[in-house]
């Protein structure tokens, strides 16, 4: 049994238990996604064919995790204009597995009404304390000053120095 859906403007051809790549889609890992652009459900011995779609069909998948593609290289260039441009894409991907194929209501596979599976939620106890992380305010006289933006990825802090308008005007002075 397979089925044909749509999603991200292409088409794919499916069947249950198979891992899928897709286009980026705006959900969590663990999630239960539901296609109802179904174009086609075929087995051995019927077929099902949409215009455009198939009415009251589904296709349930889980998404199992969030990727990147493989990077493809696009090098553009014109003879004799020294005109060369070298850049790099990697497509953000969905993985997902595909759990279930419904039609009229019931799954084609078990023939019974399909499960649709809760999103998983974090349960937060309330003796846990939340640590909220305070920062410093600088005084007038520190001339390195830290911002939302100075933050690295692994959790640390950039200083970066400013110079004040100030400190630049007392140094002419002094020079002189």
């Amino acid at each position: 049994m397979f089925a044909v859906i749509k999603s991200g403007g292409r088409q794919y051809k499916v069947s249950v238990g198979q891992t899928l790549e897709v286009n980026r889609l705006a959900v969590e890992d663990g999630a239960q996604v539901t296609f109802d652009e179904v174009l086609l459900i075929a087995d051995e011995d019927t077929s099902m064919v949409g215009a455009p779609y198939v009415d009251n069909a589904q296709v349930l998948a889980t998404a199992v995790k969030q990727a990147r593609g493989e990077k493809l290289i696009i090098f553009k260039y014109k003879a004799k204009k020294r005109y060369r441009h070298k850049r790099g894409h990697r497509q953000e991907l969905t993985v997902l597995m595909i759990d279930d194929i419904v039609a009229e209501g019931k799954s084609l596979i078990t023939g019974a009404a399909p499960t649709t599976r809760e999103t998983p939620t974090e349960n937060i106890e309330e003796n846990d304390e939340m640590v909220t992380p305070t920062e410093e305010t600088p005084s007038t006289t520190d001339e390195t000053t830290t911002s939302p933006a100075d933050t690295d990825s692994s959790g640390g802090t950039r200083r970066r120095r400013t110079v004040k308008a100030e400190d630049t005007e007392t140094e002419d002075e002094t020079e002189e």
